[in-house]
């Protein structure tokens, strides 16, 4: 590529150190983009940064080798265009010269972004949809780049217990910190809900937030830029008053940082919160630490200009029938399995797999389920068995249904066709079954121990 994207005058710092990926002594830090990170600047973050904030940034965001990896992970994303209608494929085609434009646009300060395309898109088991923002694709590539600047810096205020939407972190690490507190007997669990969160977050106190890690002008001036982004949707237009649009690229990170104030406090107050994004539960020993916890937990929300759902917020006792839901998990009695609405989004979508008008071969209906079910599993592999036996056993009888039409008769697989076509039938098919995948897992982690 011509001299990427001309560098500029990056600062000093960044011309003589070390990339990050080329020391040791960063470990923690091998997901940060090397291009911008250096062992100096990795340095500064561990140490601290005179006055505590962060001030020469812009010139790494803008920096050829920066938009350039950013530019990579948003072609790795692939994604919907915006309302330039300029898909992945037509920026690639001359990606060299739209990247050096970019760069320009922002060293010379003239850069906008451009207003978001409001999709609508499915509520998990709800006759609802929520919004969904999507940015062109220079934007997508600008936010990445400013992301790969920020994310350091605040991922190392973070609290433990936040796991949505950071650095070597997931669902699983919240859901294995979730068990290990409730077999430690807290079993008082506040169940909480924030209302419209993305939707709602204050532009003022977001940015105020920022303030205190970031002063540099120009980076401050581009996230307002994203925060006042306009929105399109059809004919209409118009400019969000409050909230980060979800499909934003930078979005997660705004939100964890609304956030991390609530965070530190409960940490600090001795409560055991475990937070992903606005879905989070308090793990606490009595019903009365429970009632003190929501009480300051709603106090922090509404300070921050936010609510908790009246009818999604609650105090439930995890040992009693009932239970809470949590991250696609419904916790009750000592065990698990997927809740409700998570059932549901996997038999929707088995159905459409297993229409009994197919015309497709067993073996391809069969190869076509199993990619669904692998995938499902590994996420759910530590519900309780019957999950796996009850679904198991619906999926045979979706399939026995499809062999039963074909034999011109009606209604589900029921009766003689369980002698018909056996379970073994399936097997010898290669039917991935849920029920022996987890009696193998199972098997595994006692052997481990």
């Amino acid at each position: 590529m011509k001299e990427i994207l001309k560098e500029g005058n990056p600062a000093a710092v960044v011309e003589i150190s070390k990339q990050a990926g080329d020391t040791r002594n960063h470990d923690k830090w091998r997901w940060v983009e090397p291009s911008v990170w250096t062992e100096r600047m990795l340095t500064a973050l561990e140490e601290g940064v005179k006055g505590g904030k962060w001030f020469a940034l812009m010139d790494k965001v803008y920096s050829g080798k920066n938009l350039k990896a950013a530019w990579e992970k948003v072609k790795a994303n692939k994604g919907a265009a915006g309302i330039d209608r300029q898909s992945i494929e037509a920026f690639q085609a001359k990606e060299e010269e739209y990247l050096e434009e970019l760069q320009e646009s922002l060293r010379e300060n003239h850069y906008e972004a451009k207003p978001v395309k409001r999709v609508w898109i499915p509520k998990q088991g709800s006759k609802e949809k929520r919004p969904l923002g999507i940015p062109v694709v220079k934007d997508r590539i600008v936010q990445t780049a400013l992301r790969n600047v920020l994310e350091p810096i605040f991922e190392k205020t973070f609290a433990e217990q936040s796991y949505g939407f950071r650095p070597g972190r997931g669902c699983k690490d919240a859901l294995r910190r979730v068990e290990t507190l409730l077999k430690a007997g807290k079993t008082w669990v506040v169940d909480a809900d924030i209302k419209s969160y993305f939707d709602t977050i204050a532009h003022d106190i977001l940015m105020k937030d920022i303030k205190e890690q970031v002063a540099d002008g120009r980076v401050l001036e581009l996230i307002e830029g994203y925060l006042k982004q306009g929105v399109t949707d059809g004919l209409d237009q118009w400019e969000p008053e409050g909230g980060t649009p979800q499909g934003a690229v930078i979005s997660p990170l705004l939100a964890n940082i609304y956030l991390n104030k609530l965070d530190r406090e409960m940490q600090l107050k001795g409560y055991e919160m475990v937070r992903y994004a606005d879905d989070a539960v308090i793990l606490c020993s009595t019903e009365e630490e429970a009632n003190k916890a929501l009480t300051l937990m709603k106090a922090r929300i509404e300070e921050r200009g936010l609510t908790l759902h009246p009818e999604k917020t609650r105090i439930v006792d995890a040992t009693m029938k009932g239970g809470f839901d949590f991250l696609g998990y419904h916790f009750e009695r000592s065990t698990r399995w997927p809740r409700k609405k998570s059932m549901k989004k996997l038999k929707d979508s088995i159905r459409q797999k297993t229409k009994r008008t197919s015309g497709e071969s067993m073996e391809c209906i069969i190869g076509n389920l199993n990619r669904s079910l692998r995938g499902w599993f590994e996420y759910f592999r530590h519900s309780n068995r019957k999950t796996f036996q009850m679904t198991d056993k619906w999926i045979r009888m979706r399939l026995r249904s499809i062999l039963r039409k074909r034999r011109g008769r009606h209604g589900m697989g029921r009766g003689t066709d369980h002698w018909r076509w056996p379970n073994a039938y399936f097997s010898d098919l290669g039917l991935f079954t849920l029920s022996a995948a987890h009696e193998q897992a199972r098997q595994s982690r006692c052997g481990n121990h």
